[in-house]
């Protein structure tokens, strides 16, 4: 299934996406939230849309896309997770994750604007696949871990480098300004993805491309990620791991190239579909 919510922003209502159309759910669940994951939503979704798909009522293509999760109660994100991008950061590949939270006000729809916060110049892109999670985890097994899992999602992991890096402290400064987290277009159940452990994502800002990798490449897979997290932290259903990104990043170039205002920034991976943000400069219209 593939899972959306839809409308204006903080009024969206949940949806689905069944073969390109859209369709409205919320005469039968309130919202993709905590609640719906924990007590058994995408089983009675399944079983709705095998029973009365054909009565729900459709949504316009036109309609915006809110992110497919409701504000998750955390989402937390794992750091240098490629080799490649370890090396072009200057970074040592890490023995064990790297993890930082990204604040759920960052959260917004795929294709809403990207804004460079107050006095930001290092302003950076980081296309990411995002792991939902669809029941609470603590002290997970590996063995079980993707038996936790609800789907998957595209997530722009957006950074402002000097926040992160040269301000002191922990990275998360840098990463949870408003809009650093547009995440969507649908959450994907693991059915519709195949092997995860092979999923092509891409980045390009103005139409050249920047990013270019698969998950094949990731150092640390997926079920070590929410096995090793559940460690330290009880994940809750409709949580969200951002589990790193490729090389290509801004801060990466020789010179850094780092976001402008009135850039587009558009972002993808297999199965999970494509966003597209404009970056606009704080206060901008």
């Amino acid at each position: 299934m593939k899972l959306i919510r839809f409308g204006l922003p903080n009024q969206e209502k949940p949806g689905v996406i069944v073969g390109g159309t859209r369709y409205d759910v919320s005469a039968h669940f309130v919202d993709f939230d905590e609640k719906f994951f924990a007590h058994g939503g995408l089983q009675q979704l399944a079983d709705l849309l095998q029973t009365q798909a054909a009565q729900l009522p459709v949504v316009a293509a036109d309609v915006r896309l809110g992110a497919p999760v409701a504000r998750p109660s955390k989402i937390v994100c794992v750091g240098l997770n490629y080799a490649d991008h370890a090396r072009e950061t200057g970074a040592a590949t890490p023995a064990e994750p790297i993890l930082f939270m990204k604040s759920t006000t960052a959260v917004v729809g795929p294709n809403d604007d990207i804004i460079i916060p107050k006095n930001s110049v290092k302003t950076d892109w980081e296309v990411e696949l995002a792991v939902v999670i669809g029941r609470k985890a603590s002290y997970v097994d590996e063995a079980d871990a993707l038996q936790y899992v609800a789907g998957y999602a595209l997530h722009n992991d957006v950074s402002e480098r000097e926040f992160q890096i040269e301000r002191g402290g922990t990275w998360d400064k840098g990463k949870g300004c408003d809009t650093f987290a547009p995440i969507g277009p649908f959450l994907a159940t693991p059915d519709e993805l195949g092997d995860i452990d092979n999923l092509r994502l891409w980045l390009t800002v103005n139409g050249q491309k920047m990013q270019d990798g698969t998950t094949a490449e990731l150092i640390f897979r997926i079920p070590h990620l929410i096995s090793y997290i559940s460690q330290f932290m009880t994940l809750l259903p409709g949580d969200v791991i951002s589990t790193g990104t490729p090389a290509g990043v801004g801060l990466g170039f020789k010179p850094p190239v780092y976001l402008q205002p009135g850039d587009v920034v558009e972002l993808g991976i297999d199965g999970l579909g494509t966003s597209r943000q404009t970056v606009k400069a704080y206060g901008q219209n």
